[in-house]
């Protein structure tokens, strides 16, 4: 991989990797394209690069999941039970998938279709901020809505079909969010929460199979990655509560649509 393909693959894994568009689909197309050959070890270091970027982002909102958030805590944990489940006995299957830019176009549809349900539901449900999730906010007790453990299986487990290459991790965990009732603020923090134990858990496992080298390349790959990606996480929070989810569900119904006919 040369310098140039590095910084692009960085920013293409940085914006996609948060913003609800399928960061695995645009990289096999993107490498598709520029006929890049799969590189897991540069893979690790670009995903090394987003994680980098959740923890900053969400640096206040880790350290009280262990002082004063304990429930919220318990809930990410057991979200996290079926992404682990699907992910184990699923493994090599998403991994075939990683070969087919035209099954990538297919998924995308279905990611449009599933941001276009989430923002519908999030139209509808007029339930204040999740005190819990969102800090110290005044709202009504007999309207606010409460997550649930069932809830949270049920984002976990939309995390968990997003291994297919083309679902968008954010995208679905964030529509089924908002398809339960969560308020825009809620659905989109317990997602990112939830995603960092995901994709540390995903580049442990990586790191098992496959002796790490370090170059220049890699370096640059993981800063852009981790720089694109905070920025992309604000500009992600700004459009969902402007109530522009919606926009994310056409650019998918259009790249799919593209990449099935091209």
């Amino acid at each position: 991989m040369t310098f140039w393909q590095a910084v692009i693959s960085g920013v293409v894994q940085g914006a996609t990797e948060f913003l609800p568009v399928s960061s695995s689909g645009h990289l096999i197309i993107l490498h598709h394209l520029l006929k890049i050959r799969q590189d897991f070890v540069f893979d690790i270091f670009v995903h090394l690069g987003t994680l980098l970027a959740l923890l900053a982002f969400f640096r206040k909102d880790i350290i009280a999941l262990f002082c004063r958030k304990k429930k919220l805590l318990f809930l990410l944990i057991l979200a996290s039970i079926p992404t682990a489940i699907i992910g184990f006995l699923g493994g090599d299957i998403f991994a075939r998938l990683f070969v087919n830019v035209r099954r990538v176009g297919a998924m995308l549809l279905i990611t449009g279709i599933w941001l276009l349900a989430g923002d519908i539901a999030s139209r509808c449900n007029k339930t204040p901020p999740l005190k819990e999730l969102v800090g110290s906010i005044p709202v009504d007790k007999k309207q606010e809505k409460r997550p649930s453990a069932f809830f949270a299986l049920l984002i976990g487990f939309a995390q968990g079909i997003a291994l297919i290459p083309g679902i968008s991790r954010s995208g679905s965990t964030i529509s089924t969010g908002l398809i339960c009732g969560l308020s825009k603020e809620s659905a989109f923090k317990f997602s990112f929460l939830l995603s960092i134990p995901a994709v540390s858990g995903a580049l442990l496992f990586k790191i098992r199979d496959f002796r790490l080298g370090w170059n220049f390349d890699l370096i640059v790959g993981m800063l852009i990655s981790a720089i694109v990606g905070f920025f992309c996480l604000k500009f992600l929070l700004h459009l969902i509560k402007k109530g522009r989810f919606y926009v994310f569900a056409i650019y998918c119904f259009v790249v799919g649509i593209g990449v099935l006919m091209l």
